[in-house]
């Protein structure tokens, strides 16, 4: 029976256990190894990553791929008071300079008007777009497809770390 004693209890203990550990530091940033965090030594979460972000085997062949040739798009937005959560990764990861990341160039993407400004290279040039995690990441991805570029991934960003190690110092 579809309301026995049992099944309540299960889904009971199953609310229980989402709740806590959506609502507790049972997530904590010492134990993030990937895209797994440690609940119990004995059980293992995955974390999605946001839609979109390449995977570290991605990126990696991708990188390996362009050499030379690959641009960094960094489309984070230092004003605090437009992009407020792009202050964590900026006090982890800096904004691209000739001295840090030198493949890499700053393109702001504009939330609320849809676009950024388009990179001065060719159309087929290897691109990689990153934020802070990966939403803005995407909609660069996809402003610039939409603007005839055709080799383009998303990065994800900072918080994505498996990821960041395949291309952030570029």
């Amino acid at each position: 029976h579809l309301f026995n004693n049992k099944n309540i209890m299960k889904k009971a203990a199953l609310s229980s256990l989402i709740l806590f550990a959506t609502r507790s530091s049972a997530f904590s940033p010492s134990l993030h190894t990937g895209s797994f965090r440690s609940f119990h030594k004995s059980t293992t979460f995955l974390m999605s990553r946001k839609a979109g972000v390449s995977t570290p085997e991605e990126l990696r062949d991708f990188v390996s791929k362009a050499g030379s040739k690959l641009l960094v798009v960094d489309v984070r937005n230092p004003d605090a008071t437009v992009e407020p959560g792009d202050q964590k990764s900026l006090a982890v990861a800096p904004l691209p300079s000739k001295e840090e990341r030198p493949q890499a160039v700053h393109l702001i993407y504009d939330r609320e008007m849809g676009t950024m400004p388009l990179p001065d290279v060719d159309k087929d040039t290897p691109i990689i777009t990153h934020c802070g995690g990966g939403g803005r990441g995407q909609l660069a991805k996809d402003f610039l497809m939409e603007n005839g570029f055709t080799n383009v991934l998303n990065g994800g960003g900072p918080k994505e770390t498996d990821c960041w190690n395949e291309f952030g110092s570029k």
